[in-house]
């Protein structure tokens, strides 16, 4: 079986055929952003939730510090923290590259300590956090740049 072509490409479909492959690495990038915004808006309707009397959080679980109104805060703050900083990475620098990846490990902290309320979404965040940090730290930043 042939591999090379035996004739020129002429017209449109010339123009339209590229050798170029994706940098190594840019799929994962793309897949930290999309989650972060995701955790983010994720967080963001948790801390909603659990703010307003909602019946979805048990309030009589014992927490780290404080009660599920302050956790609803500070998950919520999270959830503004994960969106800025996912529609950072759109932009492809490297302060944005590392803003996601602390914006990641702080909500990994904050949804370790959310366990009591929520345990298995809790750990499913945490788990994502995990995967939003594994991106950003080792496909993003000026080796995705220089890739391409």
């Amino acid at each position: 079986m042939r591999t090379t072509q035996d004739y020129p490409l002429e017209g449109n479909y010339a123009s339209s055929v590229s050798d170029y492959d994706a940098p190594s690495g840019a799929g994962w990038v793309m897949f930290a952003t999309v989650m972060l915004g995701l955790a983010g808006t994720w967080n963001f309707i948790d801390g909603i939730l659990a703010i307003s009397t909602s019946r979805v959080y048990a309030g009589h679980q014992t927490f780290v510090f404080s009660d599920l109104n302050t956790w609803g805060w500070i998950v919520m703050i999270l959830g503004i923290i994960q969106g800025i900083a996912a529609l950072a990475l759109l932009t492809g620098s490297e302060f944005a590259r590392w803003f996601g990846i602390g914006a990641a490990g702080l909500n990994a902290i904050g949804q370790l300590m959310f366990v009591p309320v929520y345990p298995w979404w809790a750990l499913a965040m945490f788990t994502v956090d995990l995967l939003i940090i594994y991106g950003l730290a080792v496909y993003g930043g000026h080796r995705l740049r220089q890739a391409v």
